[in-house]
């Protein structure tokens, strides 16, 4: 290790340290070559050695891994260096980390090269790495930031997507369509709509041509936006010779509980003989669950095995758990868990208990619980809900013990809202917007305001034994009705909110922002983890059905 350290206290390229520790004719008595240690190595093998290297007594083996890389010419395999780097981190050795980094940097000088690089580290999900790599380059092409963006969006960092497109922006590099149908797809995910309307006019303004690719991933942003109308219109105009964008508008429509217009986008996908495929199905009976249609939705699964063949996949039996859930047919709904040919996994289950949360079925809910073999946080305080619901304070507090022995922490709810060009996160009881105290009197106000119009806050919601003012106290502070009041604080009377949420708006926040709605005279959309709800006038568009 002596001849290790002196040699990279020289300096030199990797390759030519490793070629000195490993030459043949060195004369190290203890040093085994590579070939000695793990002779004829796939790169597969190489990856778990790298994967045991976890502590600094590793070093030598990292060392030699390093060296079989090098010579097997593995140099370019993005998922063997990502390990190696890691492995010397972990050998407490951070600046041979630093030192591969840097070199592998100056082999990416070719530009393929570096795209390859960086598609590898993206895969691997490495967005880190893949990034410096990216950020050492003197020259990038179109492909070049077209990884980097998509590299983002696949590690769901769609703010610094944006950011490296609007960076993109300022060089001399057009972006092309799948620049532009990744930065759509970064803007619909976050619900920022203004972000996405100047991408959709920066495509018109450079003649982008909208194939089925672009005109999908813009009906899907204007839906996931709460712009139906707009998604429709992009549709009507489209290229409909693909599924995908049959799909899209589907989808969309389902989202905003518009069964009667996805059904009818079906039969006229049917109309121009576009075959269906399995997302297909998926998004009708999704739409069809949103809004109670439950005959609809079984007539819908048992066409796509009769008429199109098609073998039900684990997500269709999922949305029919799910169909069946929402209708409070929970026996029928485990019947179909039952049924199914494949292992449900543990979102057809969580999907039961969620059902049994909203329909206060707390036999059947543990019975879920005890189907799944990895609880999330999320889990938890499905079933700590169905207990409080029920006023089963001890079962309640037994979930909430279980979730601290095992240090399982609740999932944070988090809501955004996109204005003045900026995206503005909350999360419950948030305190940390610069705007902190305008934002909670304005809260205070309209809490007042609501109660004046009949709002009860709903006590029960909240998963703790503790006084019904306490409980109060918790609801007043959600992260939708922070985001909320800082958008009455920020925008024009009259103007329309659009807020986006991690998680499933509670029936309490439910109710009291109808009441706001109606209140204020404004129109609010909310789009949380399972649907669109538009209220308005004191009413929403999912009809109390979510």
């Amino acid at each position: 290790m002596e001849v290790v350290r002196r040699l990279y206290s020289l300096k030199l390229p990797f390759r030519r340290v490793h070629a000195a520790i490993f030459s043949p004719s060195r004369p190290y008595s203890t040093a085994a070559s590579p070939q000695t240690l793990y002779p004829s190595t796939d790169d597969q093998t190489l990856f778990c050695i790298l994967q045991s290297c976890k502590l600094p007594s590793s070093i030598r083996t990292a060392a030699t891994v390093h060296s079989k890389i090098l010579k097997q010419g593995y140099e370019m395999c993005p998922s063997l260096l990502s390990s190696l780097i890691k492995a010397y981190g972990a050998c407490n050795k951070p600046k041979h980390a630093h030192q591969l980094l840097t070199e592998i940097c100056s082999w990416s000088s070719n530009v393929n090269s570096a795209n390859v690089l960086i598609d590898g580290f993206v895969k691997n999900g490495e967005i880190d790495t893949a990034k410096k790599v990216f950020n050492a380059l003197p020259t990038r092409d179109v492909v070049t930031w077209n990884l980097i963006i998509g590299g983002y969006i696949r590690s769901r960092l769609f703010v610094e997507a944006i950011c490296m497109f609007k960076e993109m922006l300022g060089t001399n590099i057009e972006p092309d369509g799948y620049t532009f149908a990744s930065v759509v797809t970064a803007c619909s995910q976050l619900g920022a709509l203004n972000h996405g309307k100047y991408v959709h006019g920066l495509m018109m303004e450079k003649r982008i041509e909208l194939n089925y690719i672009l005109s999908s991933a813009l009906v899907d942003l204007y839906s996931r936006c709460g712009r139906i109308e707009t998604a429709k219109s992009i549709f009507d105009t489209a290229d409909k010779t693909d599924v995908s964008i049959w799909n899209s508008m589907i989808n969309g429509l389902a989202m905003h509980g518009l069964a009667a217009d996805a059904i009818s986008v079906f039969s006229a996908m049917k109309g121009e003989n576009i075959t269906p495929d399995p997302v297909t199905f998926i998004g009708i009976i999704t739409a069809c669950s949103h809004c109670g249609l439950v005959q609809q939705g079984c007539k819908y699964f048992d066409l796509m095995k009769k008429d199109f063949s098609i073998q039900p996949q684990l997500e269709h039996y999922g949305a029919m758990v799910d169909l069946f859930g929402r209708a409070g047919l929970l026996e029928e709904a485990n019947t179909i868990i039952s049924e199914m040919p494949m292992e449900p996994d543990v979102v057809v289950w969580r999907t039961l208990l969620s059902a049994c949360r909203t329909h206060k079925n707390s036999a059947l809910g543990e019975f879920a619980v005890g189907k799944m073999k990895h609880l999330s946080s999320g889990d938890y305080v499905l079933l700590s809900n169905i207990y409080c619901s029920a006023k089963e304070w001890d079962n309640a507090e037994t979930v909430r013990y279980t979730m601290n022995k095992k240090r399982v922490h609740k999932s944070i709810g988090k809501s955004w809202v996109e204005l003045h060009g900026a995206i503005h996160h909350f999360k419950a009881g948030d305190r940390s917007h610069p705007d902190t105290e305008p934002i909670y009197r304005v809260l205070e106000a309209l809490s007042h305001r609501s109660r004046m119009e009949g709002y009860v806050p709903a006590p029960d919601l909240v998963l703790m034994d503790i006084s019904e003012e306490e409980k109060e106290e918790n609801l007043n502070y959600h992260s939708e009705k922070l985001a909320l009041a800082f958008s009455i604080l920020k925008s024009s009377p009259g103007t329309e909110i659009s807020i986006s949420k991690n998680l499933r708006t509670c029936l309490d926040c439910h109710c009291w922002i109808k009441i706001v709605s109606k209140v204020l005279h404004r129109v609010i959309t909310v789009r949380d983890r399972i649907r669109f709800h538009r209220f308005e006038m004191g009413s929403c568009s999912c009809g109390d059905y979510w």
